[in-house]
């Protein structure tokens, strides 16, 4: 180890504490260490290399977050089994000595179904590696230490998380509200549902909403299943096009959209388009449904400000999960209300019979993780290792003639687009042979037969060998359509 793999330059711009992962994570894919060897201490290796232990430590957690070193209490740290990254994957690259086999480590992770794929590069799937365990028990064990109550959940949720994640926002996100604008869903689709319903109680009849084409499409489904008439609305490089609502003969009751990080193309929206969009609300009396997705993640240029904060007409409702922040495990989003009463009174009448239908015990350990600054640091650390993973896929993909590479400023996707269809198919078909799970662009059409060519793939729940081979095997199955 103290070979060229860490060889620390003193004079480089590169800080230390990334010299110590470079050389570290270098070592590793090129066989150098393998797995099931056992790392040096950090003070061991910060008195080998002359540098302070904290740097150390800051290198070996970060590795174990992108997959590569295992750190368990009470034993040595180690090289991270990498098997996953494919079958043959060790013998390619020598990790595996002639007649040493490793022990794995007993785990305690949930088994992984049969129908499961080698690689997981469907996109929605952020990384758990990095969640403070210690904070996530912690939380669920001062939950669980409370009083059990004799009744439902508050119709909006629980107190404390209705004014945690109102804090949250006002810090993460600038927007002017407190817990009673609150009201904590299910996830991002109940939330949803929850609007559409709303709304066709308001309007008396089936509401008509305009979204994003290509857009979410469990959105568009989950607003149809409540009875909404979905329109398909343009979009361009920057997100939803405003002269598409303009240009419509009979304007919609309310607009869904994706400003900071539109679903699947990746544009994001300008302010004065997002300024233009809340004008148009105002003059067709319609709402707007902010799903506020992939916005703690950007990735080049500043964050933009959310439609919520700029808005002065009571017109947007802010959709947010923590899905993607922390994992869909926990299955908790909320809606922020606008200062408007009759939509207020739509909400709680709903939530009458339709009780809230998050746990209030899991409402109470979201609210000591959002206190206790988990969440917070959380985002943090995840922003810098989905940055690492962004550069990955840059340096594979990009560059392919006739297969650019975009959706990347900010969030966990990205996007290849191709020449036709029958390329698009014929790379997610040859990826599904392979184990590498991927979403075709054409699954995203608002409009039946109207599709984009291309693909779409997540790179944050994939660890750092896995998204490496995964991103070798699309360069290689793009290539041959292209």
């Amino acid at each position: 180890m103290d070979g060229p793999i860490l060889a620390i330059d003193r004079e480089a711009d590169r800080p230390v504490g990334v010299q110590l992962v470079e050389g570290l994570r270098r070592g590793i894919l090129g066989g150098v260490l393998r797995p099931g060897d056992a790392v040096p201490s950090t003070r061991a290796l910060a008195t080998e290399l002359g540098v302070s232990r904290s740097a150390v430590v800051a290198a070996y957690e970060h590795l174990a977050g992108e997959g590569y070193l295992e750190v368990r209490q009470g034993a040595p740290t180690r090289v991270a089994p990498l098997a996953e990254a494919g079958p043959d994957a060790a013998s390619r690259h020598g990790r595996r000595p002639p007649g040493r086999t490793t022990q794995p480590p007993v785990t305690t992770r949930r088994p992984v179904e049969a129908s499961d794929p080698r690689i997981d590069l469907r996109p929605g799937r952020p990384s758990t590696a990095r969640i403070d365990t210690r904070a996530w028990r912690s939380a669920w064990r001062h939950a669980a230490a409370l009083e059990i109550p004799s009744d439902s959940p508050p119709l909006f949720g629980v107190q404390r998380l209705r004014d945690e994640i109102a804090d949250h926002l006002r810090q993460a996100r600038g927007v002017a509200c407190d817990a009673d604008d609150v009201v904590v869903t299910a996830g991002t689709s109940e939330a949803l549902a929850l609007a559409a319903s709303a709304l066709a109680l308001l309007a008396g009849r089936a509401p008509v909403i305009a979204v994003e084409h290509p857009g979410y499409p469990s959105a568009r489904r989950t607003l149809e299943r409540r009875g909404a008439r979905t329109v398909p609305t343009a979009v361009d490089a920057d997100g939803l096009v405003v002269d598409a609502l303009r240009r419509m003969p009979h304007p919609p009751d309310a607009v869904m959209v994706t400003p900071s990080h539109q679903y699947p193309l990746g544009g994001r929206l300008p302010v004065a388009a997002r300024l233009e969009l809340l004008e148009w609300a105002r003059a067709a009396d319609a709402i707007v449904f902010e799903d506020d997705y992939d916005s703690e993640y950007r990735h080049l240029g500043p964050p933009l400000p959310a439609l919520a904060s700029l808005d002065e007409g009571a017109r947007v409702v802010l959709v947010g999960s923590f899905s993607k922040v922390l994992t869909p495990w926990l299955r908790l989003g909320y809606l922020v209300l606008p200062q408007n009463p009759a939509l207020r009174d739509a909400m709680a009448l709903i939530r009458t019979d339709e009780r809230c239908p998050v746990p209030g015990v899991a409402q109470d350990a979201a609210a000591d993780l959002l206190a206790s600054g988990a969440v917070r640091r959380h985002i943090a650390v995840t922003r810098r290792d989905y940055g690492h993973r962004r550069r990955l896929v840059i340096e594979a993909l990009d560059g392919i003639p006739g297969a650019p590479l975009s959706g990347l400023d900010g969030g966990l996707h990205a996007v290849v687009r191709l020449a036709d269809h029958g390329a698009s198919e014929a790379v997610v078909a040859r990826l599904a042979r392979e184990g590498v799970a991927v979403a075709a662009l054409a699954e995203y059409s608002a409009v039946p037969g109207e599709v984009e060519p291309g693909i779409v793939f997540g790179y944050a729940g994939a660890a750092d060998t896995q998204l490496v081979e995964g991103l070798a095997l699309i360069r290689a199955a793009t290539l041959d359509v292209t």
